[in-house]
């Protein structure tokens, strides 16, 4: 499976020259906590929600102070091509939390550790699909002297599916 299956598209862009205030207020009105900073198409850096608390507010920083004074740069990415597997080292290796996608040097996408986590939930689920049904057809609970279930809550158990 390639990155493109897994990223968020397209990735949110801003300039150098954008303000902290209104890098912050993107970030809100789009629910995320980063931002790709390009210049002219090229990928420049890009700046987290965790640089404007840090690098900004707790520096003194203005909010009327261009986004290109807490941006980190050079930033790691992935191509858009790369198999998941090496984005999952790209993670571990880096210890960064977002990675810009590029095709070329054009940013297409952003892929994220929470990306990252949704793709192995769903392959955890699709690995306990058929033990969860294996499950279901055994309900649990006490068994009586001859091996029936007994009444749960002065319920029946449920009637066992399949054969």
């Amino acid at each position: 499976m390639n990155v493109s299956a897994s990223m968020s598209a397209p990735a949110i862009c801003i300039t150098t020259t954008t303000t902290i205030g209104e890098a912050a207020r993107q970030m809100g009105v789009h629910g995320i906590g980063c931002l790709v900073v390009t210049e002219g198409g090229a990928l420049r850096g890009i700046v987290t929600d965790r640089d404007i608390a840090v690098r900004a507010v707790a520096s003194g920083l203005d909010r009327d102070d261009p986004v290109g004074d807490v941006m980190t740069g050079p930033v790691v990415t992935v191509d858009v091509a790369d198999d998941i597997h090496a984005a999952y080292r790209t993670f571990r290796n880096s210890g960064v939390r977002r990675l810009p996608v590029l095709d070329g040097r054009r940013v297409v996408g952003m892929l994220t550790v929470d990306d990252l986590l949704m793709d192995v939930f769903q392959r955890v689920a699709d690995l306990l699909g058929p033990v969860a049904w294996s499950v279901l057809e055994e309900p649990p609970g006490p068994r009586d002297e001859i091996g029936s279930h007994t009444q749960v809550g002065g319920k029946s158990p449920p009637a066992s599916r399949g054969s």
